[in-house]
């Protein structure tokens, strides 16, 4: 392989910001150094970040199924969305499946199956531009969670999956005006077949979740997939996410659950578009809250992908105290040391050369080059 050498560059580290330059050799960084270079690419002044790392987006299935009844070519989606990732600076992503169908869905675990067929097949293919793995969003009140994540029995590109429970009264939607905004618009229901819906999803909550928690993080512990929380609440959410060996606690909806996870030891993650927007969409703690009593360690994308390297560059100068190393730390070292990672997330030498160059203008990033393992991508 051609070293990659850049030069010229306000190069993002791991506590520090400096001018210099930069050599890949083989796939990974071998030199980093200050002061001008006579040979390389010129960066021009830009940023070169790490390449992002993101853990939790739900865009696939978007691309997969982008209107009700319509499903596009799996492969073709796939690429799509990874086309959509890289552009946006991520090169490692996890794609988020959905374990655990409500009757209400859309699509099937034959559809997930399809899906993660469609990854690991473009992956074999060196279709793809982002390095991608399969996190399993678990929903573990479904009836059916349990024979839909051994849909996935013996795939090895299952590197996360969280444990959530979205019926209504608790987690994310303790406020019933917020459910009833999402689900009864949604499905078009009066208010008779909303409160029967409600019951029914409380009811299956307390029958099912439980036992599909137990089994699932057993099953987890026993592959070496990493386990998240999702919409911790309480500190007894909290209590039983480290009884069951959650490392990470996703989207917390409480000052209270975020400080009890941080207090624990897990890595606490919130939403880059809730960091843009100031302001959780379910009306739950906003990230910027976190940042600013210093409990946020990872932001994820979830539905925006550009969102997360917007974040990164926002968040320093709408919070004090955090620096733009710190920032960056959140959306690619830290996501990447959650599960295990430890080859990228921060340009150091001996790190794969996952590598971004970004310029910005009016406080928005533009992302002008990306490479992952000094390839270029995007």
């Amino acid at each position: 392989m051609t070293d990659l050498v850049l030069k010229n560059a306000r190069i993002v580290l791991a506590d520090e910001v400096i001018d210099g330059s930069i050599v890949v050799r083989d796939g990974k960084i071998s030199e980093i150094s200050t002061g001008p270079s006579a040979i390389g690419e010129d960066m021009g002044g830009d940023f070169v970040i790490p390449g992002l790392v993101e853990l939790h987006t739900d865009h696939l299935e978007g691309h997969y199924a982008p209107r009700p009844r319509v499903r596009w070519n799996p492969i073709a989606a796939v690429l799509a969305h990874d086309a959509q990732v890289a552009s946006a600076g991520i090169t490692t992503v996890f794609d988020a499946l959905r374990v655990g169908i409500d009757e209400d869905a859309d699509m099937t675990s034959a559809d997930m199956r399809l899906l993660a067929d469609a990854i690991e097949d473009s992956v074999r293919a060196d279709r793809v531009r982002a390095d991608h793995f399969i996190h399993l969003r678990c929903e573990v009140s479904a009836n059916d969670c349990q024979d839909s994540f051994a849909v996935f029995d013996g795939d090895d590109r299952v590197k996360l999956a969280s444990l959530m429970d979205h019926a209504p009264g608790q987690r994310q939607f303790v406020d019933l005006e917020t459910y009833a905004y999402y689900y009864q618009r949604k499905l078009k229901l009066n208010d008779v077949e909303f409160q029967a819906f409600c019951d029914k999803r409380m009811g299956d909550s307390a029958r099912n979740s439980g036992p599909n928690r137990d089994v699932i993080s057993a099953a987890c512990h026993a592959r070496g997939i990493v386990l998240a929380s999702h919409d911790d609440a309480t500190t007894a959410h909290v209590d039983e996410a480290i009884a069951q060996g959650i490392r990470v606690a996703e989207f917390p909806t409480t000052l209270e659950a975020a400080n009890a996870s941080k207090g624990a030891g897990l890595g606490v993650l919130m939403g880059a578009p809730n960091v843009m927007r100031g302001a959780s969409h379910s009306g739950n703690v906003s990230a910027r809250a976190l940042a600013e009593h210093g409990l946020l360690d990872i932001l994820s994308s979830d539905y925006i992908p550009f969102s997360l390297i917007q974040s990164a560059f926002f968040l320093g100068e709408v919070v004090d105290g955090i620096s733009l190393p710190q920032a960056m730390a959140m959306v690619s070292k830290n996501p990447a040391d959650a599960v295990g990672l430890t080859d990228r997330g921060v340009i150091e030498a001996g790190r794969r050369g996952d590598l971004v160059r970004v310029r910005v203008d009016e406080h928005v990033p533009v992302v002008r080059t990306v490479w992952r393992e000094g390839r270029r991508v995007a």
